[in-house]
């Protein structure tokens, strides 16, 4: 299983509960975390399948972005 750390512009509790449907959906329940305390807000995600612009994808669904950090 590969993990991948995400940038994003995910703020707040609400912001995470607009996203979890549609990470839930593509990645799993247990598969992806946000930590809205860290100032890159960063989305850890872990998955087989794992590809960055499915995780941009994903997000953009419903208003948010994503940038890989290396």
């Amino acid at each position: 299983m590969k993990t991948k750390q995400y940038k994003t512009n995910i703020m707040c509790s609400s912001c995470i509960a607009k996203v979890t449907p549609v990470l839930n959906e593509t990645f799993g329940e247990k598969n992806w975390e946000v930590d809205i305390k860290d100032p890159k807000k960063i989305l850890t995600v872990s998955s087989d399948s794992l590809d960055e612009k499915n995780v941009k994808a994903t997000l953009e669904k419903v208003g948010y972005k994503a940038e890989e950090v290396v």
